[in-house]
């Protein structure tokens, strides 16, 4: 849903901001007049973005909503008011763009707004798990425990993406340092040894194209620049693309040596998190339909949206996601055993 910025008036007659997610403006109005708002000025937010007066530059780390997360939640359970909570959380918030979310939440709540429906404004910064198990610890009254589960799930997530970083840092380095010594070689040896070849000898094959590379790549190397960003420039745009990202997932999950690690990372964020969406309460389709986006993956999303459908119908979670044939027969037999 669009993002719609707002100016009211309140009961004492102090002015008010904030933002609000709706379908319309005239949504976001009667809302602002249940809330015993007199309205002066509703706008749609043309690219939301977190933070108040600053541009969305720095993103808010997993680390960082971890901590946020506990440290509300130690501050719930010692008895302090949710808006009061807020706001100390803004004023110690080293990135700025997460002190700026969190004082406009803080507002909201403050103006008689819920806190999942004041988080819901901010997709950049809160993800619809994050909302939904807000949610659901506030229809439960179990949202220090909700605060609690979700710090752990994504210190995990973290950890998680870390221990990736780590293992393929490596791999990366002895690429780039292959490749780093093969640019040397093309550069600097080959025309070193090219004078050792006497004028009109006739040369092999292979050597005349490392040669005509060589020339290539020391006269025109501007044309190479503008071809390798060309074509990052490109890749990256295919990759957004839906299409893009269905054939790349597609082909991940077979690649040599990380096709595995891929996978396996694709459907450990899924078990995570619907893990704990169930933990904390929400249905068994809504929490589905978040686990599935929430793994990265289009396969494992698909795969999981396909076994929603018919556990509609009434089929178990297990049968479903075993014919998928996307995760691991150990995860499916798991997921029976729970069952």
């Amino acid at each position: 849903m669009p993002v719609f910025t707002y100016e009211a008036v309140d009961r004492s007659g102090a002015a008010v901001a904030g933002k609000f997610e709706a379908e319309n403006e005239w949504a976001v109005a009667q809302r602002l007049q249940r809330m015993g708002y007199v309205v002066v000025d509703v706008r749609k937010l043309r690219r939301p973005w977190a933070g108040g007066t600053l541009p969305l530059k720095r993103k808010v780390d997993p680390g960082e909503m971890a901590m946020f997360s506990r440290q509300l939640a130690a501050m719930i359970g010692a008895g302090i008011p949710l808006t009061r909570a807020l706001y100390a959380l803004s004023e110690q918030a080293a990135n700025p763009i997460l002190a700026g979310v969190v004082r406009d939440v803080a507002r909201n709540v403050e103006g008689g707004l819920s806190l999942s429906d004041s988080i819901s404004a901010y997709p950049e910064v809160f993800s619809s798990m994050f909302v939904d198990m807000v949610r659901a610890g506030e229809v439960g009254g179990k949202l220090e425990e909700v605060l609690y589960r979700l710090s752990e799930q994504m210190q995990r997530d973290k950890s998680l993406r870390d221990s990736i970083r780590g293992a393929t840092f490596y791999p990366m380095a002895v690429v780039a340092f292959a490749g780093c010594v093969l640019l040397v070689m093309l550069i600097v040896v080959v025309p070193i040894f090219m004078r050792f070849f006497p004028e009109g000898m006739p040369l092999p094959i292979p050597t005349r194209i490392i040669i005509a590379f060589s020339d290539s790549l020391r006269h025109f190397w501007y044309l190479y620049l503008l071809g390798l960003a060309a074509a990052v420039i490109g890749v990256r745009a295919w990759l957004s693309s839906e299409v893009g990202r269905k054939a790349w997932d597609r082909v991940s999950f077979r690649l040599p040596l990380i096709g595995s690690l891929i996978k396996k990372t694709a459907v450990a964020r899924f078990s995570r998190t619907l893990s704990t969406l169930l933990a904390g309460g929400i249905p068994v389709l809504q929490a589905l339909a978040v686990a599935g986006p929430a793994s990265g993956n289009v396969l494992v999303a698909n795969a999981v949206r396909r076994a929603a459908q018919r556990i509609q119908q009434g089929q178990s979670i297990a049968a479903p996601l075993r014919e998928a044939r996307v995760f691991p027969p150990m995860v499916t037999l798991m997921i029976a055993v729970g069952e």
